[in-house]
């Protein structure tokens, strides 16, 4: 089954057109990316979590993926401020803290988070088909438009698989320890893994030229900007212009 948490959302952001919601981010992101303003990173934050507020999704699915990140950048959290260089601002021996570092791992942290929960309020509130024509739509090439929806779909595939022949050996007694065997075992898994995986992609292929695939995937929905469409592009215009704004005064 394919994972998709949060596209079963209801929200007046499910009414928007789906190309406008991945300019918006998309744009919206790397305006976020580009900052370095204090001022502007919070107010990128806070835009972030009122979208979030907005979409109707699921907090603790949020909240999940927001610990799976923040445990990543935890370890920032602990290298960079030893590691940086710079102004000390507190040193025990050898051991020195730097301004510079803590400066930096504190944007890293408001980038990331701003930039993650946007997506996950637009994009990932989206099916991956209707992610994958409204990309199609915006004239992104086909061949990299094909491969993410058959990437997505045939992970859970192989995901599946991958869970039948752990259960398999785990039927026939087998327990992980740190020797030869379970080495091998595990090779053994992995090349029967990709056996399996290539048996399906045949079997795949042979389906979709029975049924008449010719390289176009055909969409039914139709995409149409409305009267909501064009309202949340004017305001996330209206507040990444804001955004750009407030880092030029403060750097100005």
């Amino acid at each position: 089954m394919i994972d998709e948490p949060f596209a079963d959302a209801t929200s007046i952001l499910q009414r928007i057109d789906p190309r406008v919601k991945i300019v918006a981010a998309t744009a919206y992101s790397f305006t976020t990316a580009l900052c370095y303003a204090f001022p502007t990173l919070i107010f990128s934050l806070a835009i972030s979590v009122g979208i979030i507020c907005i979409a109707g999704v699921n907090l603790w699915q949020v909240l999940k993926r927001l610990a799976i990140v923040n445990a990543f950048i935890f370890f920032l959290w602990i290298m960079l401020p030893l590691t940086y260089g710079g102004k000390a601002i507190y040193a025990v021996g050898p051991v020195k803290l730097y301004l510079p570092g803590i400066i930096l791992a504190a944007r890293i942290t408001l980038k990331s988070n701003a930039i993650l929960l946007v997506l996950i309020g637009l994009v990932a509130t989206m099916s991956s088909a209707t992610l994958g024509h409204a990309l199609n739509r915006l004239k992104m090439p086909e061949k990299l438009v094909f491969l993410l929806l058959l990437t997505y779909r045939y992970i859970f595939v192989i995901q599946q698989e991958y869970q039948k022949i752990i259960r398999s050996i785990k039927i026939r007694g087998f327990t992980p320890k740190t020797n030869l065997h379970t080495y091998k075992t595990f090779a053994y898994v992995v090349g029967m893994l990709l056996i399996r995986a290539a048996e399906r992609a045949d079997r795949v292929y042979n389906a979709m030229r029975c049924r008449g695939f010719k390289g176009k995937y055909n969409s039914l929905s139709d995409f149409q900007i409305n009267i909501q469409s064009l309202i949340f592009i004017s305001i996330m215009t209206g507040l990444t212009i804001g955004m750009i704004f407030l880092e030029i005064s403060y750097h100005g």
